[in-house]
């Protein structure tokens, strides 16, 4: 995968200087300086810099821009408050300069596709055409601080998915495909009073209306499941995008995740499951925010259980932005080397989505960078650039 959007354009004649950092590299981390030219990384060196103009970081950490592959953050911007609706130009300025300020430097936002056209309650509608646009027109204009691609949520419990993908090309930056079942009773919502609970939280549902709700989706799944679930697949293999499963749970969800090229595992739910993914050399991911809070909100298996067994490969913010870095120095401090924790944040995540040109800091890279220092084991951001573009 290739950036290819105004933003990524080095500028020719800049370049930038950093000093007496601790620059946390692939495995190890170094005191030392960085060099910069036009946007890419020139040159790694030991010891400090006296060179006119070079930024003396004072010990910070400097590391690789953190890469994002799930965040549902986007929408808390399109929807402040219950009802009510912002512009979304203006939502996706704020969402991409919020995720500069917490060291996230490339984003897959996340979109879902696949409507429910024939019931109101939880307002199921089709929107991901239209916000694409507006991303990506926001990218190409230059309006955008960080790198964006898009995260295509297929939703399968639905009755308009495959139209909606079909609108989809490879101009668009589609970067990650997943394959989502909300069917009550499965996955994520195998524990029907979880999903209770999120329904009357979120929409104000009532018994009465969480049944019906209930068995609307049953009838869906019937009509379009496996239909659904093999032309996402497919569409997303058009598409040129990485697929991901969602909320794996048994070993058979796994099966069926290898069956259709699956290659990174968004939030399974199971230690069972992610041993499977990794004995598949799939990608396990797993939100920071449940690793900080020390468990899932949905009563999954908690994020450190896996850590513990050495099955997590990728952290994301998912609904938390400024989780993404302190779980990975969480990580970091709780193993000895920050190089490890960090890794999950940007090497992990841009090599699960073929991203080849950042997530390390190395000569030829892009510059994409992040220094922070630590108070009370939390980090605290002092500087983020973008294609050696300070950002934040």
């Amino acid at each position: 995968m290739k950036d290819t959007d105004r933003a990524a354009e080095a500028l020719n004649g800049v370049s930038l200087t950093l000093t007496n950092a601790r620059i946390v590299l692939k495995d190890d981390v170094i005191n030392g300086t960085l060099r910069v030219e036009d946007g890419i990384i020139t040159a790694i060196d030991t010891g400090n810099s006296a060179l006119n103009g070079a930024i003396d970081l004072g010990g910070d950490f400097l590391s690789p821009g953190l890469v994002e592959l799930h965040t549902d953050n986007l929408e808390r911007h399109m929807q402040p408050r219950p009802g009510v609706k912002w512009p979304t130009k203006a939502a996706a300025i704020a969402h991409d300069a919020e995720l500069a300020s917490v060291g996230i430097t490339t984003v897959f936002d996340a979109l879902r596709v696949g409507s429910s056209v024939s019931q109101t309650t939880t307002n199921y509608r089709k929107y991901a055409r239209e916000l694409a646009n507006d991303i990506l027109d926001l990218q190409n204009s230059g309006a955008m601080r960080i790198s964006h691609f898009l995260h295509l949520r297929a939703e399968i419990c639905s009755e308009t998915l495959i139209a909606e993908m079909e609108e989809f090309s490879r101009a668009d930056r589609v970067g990650i495909v997943s394959l989502m079942d909300h069917t009550p009773g499965q996955r994520q919502f195998r524990d029907l009073s979880k999903m209770d609970e999120y329904l009357r939280g979120k929409y104000g549902m009532t018994p009465t209306e969480i049944s019906a709700h209930y068995e609307m989706l049953y009838a869906i799944h019937e009509k379009y499941g496996a239909v659904h679930e093999e032309g996402a697949a497919r569409i997303g293999r058009d598409l040129g995008a990485v697929l991901a499963s969602h909320d794996d749970t048994t070993v058979s969800d796994v099966d069926m995740s290898i069956g259709k090229g699956v290659r990174v595992a968004e939030f399974p739910t199971t230690l069972e499951a992610a041993k499977a993914c990794q004995d598949a050399d799939i990608r396990v991911m797993m939100g920071a925010p449940n690793l900080l809070r020390g468990g899932s909100h949905s009563g999954n298996v908690a994020a450190q259980e896996l850590v513990q067994d050495g099955v997590l490969d990728v952290l994301s913010s998912d609904y938390a932005p400024s989780s993404l870095l302190m779980g990975a120095v969480r990580l970091g401090l709780e193993q000895g080397n920050m190089a490890t924790g960090l890794r999950t944040v940007t090497h992990q995540p841009a090599h699960a989505v073929d991203l080849q040109d950042r997530g390390e800091i190395a000569v030829g890279k892009r510059a994409d960078l992040l220094a922070f220092s630590l108070s009370y084991h939390l980090p605290c951001i002092k500087g983020v650039w973008s294609n050696g573009q300070r950002v934040g």
